[in-house]
């Protein structure tokens, strides 16, 4: 799907994608358009999913967020349903920010915020644990952070 964007496309999702509160009209003159034809771009790579959402990213930490936890979750039995209740039960936890389905010893794993780590004791015992067919979790505490980027390498 990347080869169906010319490097007009390219580098509007770059700037984008490093700061989306950008005027479209320095966007377009950074990328050597007039503005009218750079909005439709936008407008165009919005319409086909290139862009899902444009959003602010906030400080977790600043916010009071933190403790970070990774937690890696097994089922007691891995099938088309278990995982589509899994999934409904974890889309109600805030707390959790990613959640992904793995191949190995783990069935998910999950990225986790919390205050403190006393609250994810609680967030633990009585959610994440309650969740019916949860056989094992194993629960890591970032104890800090070296990488975070939302920015996908576009060239």
């Amino acid at each position: 799907m990347l080869s169906s964007l010319d490097s007009h496309d390219k580098r509007l999702l770059a700037i984008l994608q490093s700061d989306s509160s950008r005027s479209n009209a320095d966007i377009a003159n950074e990328i050597g358009l007039s503005e009218a034809p750079c909005w439709r771009r936008v407008q165009r790579l919005k319409k086909e999913g290139f862009i899902k959402a444009q959003v602010s990213v906030l400080d977790r930490v600043k916010l009071g967020f933190n403790t970070q936890i990774f937690a890696l979750v097994k089922l007691d039995a891995v099938g088309r349903s278990n995982v589509s209740d899994f999934a409904k039960a974890i889309n109600g936890f805030p707390e959790v920010l990613d959640c992904f389905v793995m191949m190995g010893s783990s069935d998910f794993m999950l990225r986790i915020v919390t205050k403190d780590i006393e609250a994810y004791e609680h967030f633990f015992f009585t959610k994440l644990s309650q969740v019916p067919g949860v056989q094992e979790i194993n629960s890591m505490v970032a104890l800090s952070e070296i990488k975070s980027t939302m920015e996908l390498p576009i060239s």
